[in-house]
């Protein structure tokens, strides 16, 4: 038991050591740099996702707080 808790630990700790991350790529796809240049991670609508992600979250909160309400209603 003792042994595979040390062997877990040297593992987690050398695996950061041992994994190496790519260079991230060129801005311009590796092309010349010209005048219209795009953004470095590409032209991805973040706007649409955050608003889906703050919708679902106010459903959940919704659906929790009306769960409790009903539970402490009942108990009354």
């Amino acid at each position: 038991m003792n042994f595979k808790i040390i062997v877990i630990a040297a593992l987690l700790i050398i695996a950061p050591l041992i994994m190496l991350a790519q260079t991230p790529p060129h801005p311009n796809g590796g092309l010349a740099p010209t005048g219209t240049n795009g953004p470095v991670g590409g032209g991805a609508p973040v706007a649409n996702g955050t608003f889906i992600l703050f919708a679902l979250a106010i459903a959940y909160g919704t659906s929790k707080f009306y769960g409790q309400y009903k539970e402490e209603k009942k108990e009354v």
